[in-house]
């Protein structure tokens, strides 16, 4: 395995770090109460529909089974919504139990707010042998645990294969330029690139990838230390950004199409054929197989990484992605962390890779994985040199607001690429 440099802005992992992020639900018992040895836990994750509903269904009822004193209640709520929700019930002293953790930033803003509990003695030795300390170090604080990661999901473009074959693209891109062409042939045949603008945040991860190709590991290492957006990359990733979506390689309608909610999303687009590809989190083959008419995997998915950009001083091979895992609230009981370890065991991540075709992070559940296109996640995340979490995740809910904001505007034709690097300045001031 080859190393990968390290720096403030990377969730750099083993290669067997990768995988799973879900839940779902029951109504009964309240949050961190506990009676007479019986103990009730609320649960928040952002699974709603399909396989992974019912996998966290599963996964829940047999925890409770293996512990008949324990009671969770699970809210689903969808993806969008999450971050949003979670920081009013934190803020409000009404946090669930236990609860999605997107880490970086927005971690480290939670622990020094006393939001999180320290679970750091609490994970076992079973699990630091079967996830490793690497992929455990991405959900630490001054080197205490305050989550456990269930997922690290790198992103990149999710295709349709015979899509790419009926508009004579005989290749996958590998530079922005081989892109731009196979995009104008395909949009031609009917399957443009998705885009669902409407949540904003798949458009920013289009600056977030330029930005990545841009910028160096100490520019953005330099901007997560300081929060200052000046170094010249910044604004060539706009500018590429922009030069891009110019050709109008987009679904029509793409500032009103939603990302991941019924078939007329940009996930659903692809599930149903009306699009040949998504620039997307490695979730995307679960809530694409979601929306299929069959509900089951797209049979001819594949993977590519975004292509390399000239001029930019970033490494063409580099990764982005998320880092998901589990926190517990300050206040949860102790066993909030049993159900963190049992999240990691062989058989539950056997069952979230089926149910989510996503990579599990035990390295004893990854021998189950027989899908070519996470086999080519798997590949190109080997081969790269540094992976850095989402810029959002990085540089905290402000700066990824401003980003969601910018560059939707952007897209629109109502701002420009000076008014996404100003937005984001002036985020990063207030914290």
């Amino acid at each position: 395995m080859a190393l990968k440099k390290t720096f403030a802005v990377a969730a750099v992992m083993a290669l067997s770090t990768m995988s799973v992020a879900a839940c779902s639900g029951d109504d009964d018992g309240g949050s961190g109460d506990s009676s007479g040895g019986n103990v009730s836990m609320e649960l928040w994750q952002n699974a709603t529909t399909g396989p992974g509903k019912a996998f966290w269904e599963k996964a829940v009822a047999d925890f409770q089974t293996a512990n008949p004193t324990v009671k969770i209640k699970i809210q689903s709520i969808q993806n969008e919504d999450m971050d949003g929700k979670l920081q009013t019930a934190l803020n409000s002293g009404s946090a669930p139990d236990i609860f999605l953790q997107r880490g970086g930033g927005k971690m480290a803003a939670m622990v020094e707010a006393g939001q999180l509990k320290d679970i750091t003695a609490d994970i076992t030795a079973e699990t630091k042998q079967a996830v490793g300390d690497a992929a455990l170090q991405t959900a630490q604080v001054d080197g205490k645990s305050y989550a456990v990661p269930v997922s690290i999901l790198p992103g990149g473009f999710w295709y349709s294969k015979d899509s790419f074959e009926k508009a004579s693209v005989t290749a996958t891109p590998t530079t922005i330029d081989e892109l731009t062409s196979a995009a104008a042939k395909l949009k031609a045949n009917g399957t443009p690139i998705a885009l669902g603008a409407k949540d904003a945040w798949p458009a920013a991860h289009w600056y977030y990838f330029f930005a990545l190709r841009s910028c160096s590991p100490a520019a953005l290492d330099a901007a997560a230390k300081d929060k200052t957006f000046t170094d010249p990359c910044w604004t060539k990733a706009g500018q590429d950004l922009k030069t891009f979506a110019d050709t109008k390689p987009f679904n029509d309608g793409f500032l009103t199409t939603s990302a991941q909610q019924g078939a007329g999303s940009s996930a659903g687009l692809l599930a149903n054929r009306k699009a040949s590809m998504e620039l997307m989190g490695a979730w995307d083959p679960g809530v694409i197989a979601s929306l299929t008419k069959d509900t089951k995997p797209l049979p001819d998915l594949g993977f590519f990484p975004f292509p390399a950009v000239p001029g930019g001083q970033g490494d063409a091979a580099a990764i982005m992605g998320g880092a998901d895992g589990y926190s517990c609230a300050a206040d949860a009981p102790k066993e909030c962390a049993d159900f963190l370890n049992y999240l990691l065991t062989k058989d539950v991540q056997e069952a979230y890779y089926k149910a989510f075709n996503s990579l599990p992070v035990s390295k004893q559940a990854q021998g189950a994985v027989t899908e070519d296109y996470l086999k080519a996640v798997l590949d190109a995340y080997n081969k790269a040199p540094y992976v850095s979490q989402w810029l959002d995740t990085v540089y905290g809910q402000n700066v990824g607001n401003a980003l969601n904001v910018g560059v939707v505007n952007l897209l629109a034709g109502k701002g420009d690429v000076a008014g996404i690097v100003k937005a984001v300045n002036d985020a990063a001031k207030k914290g």
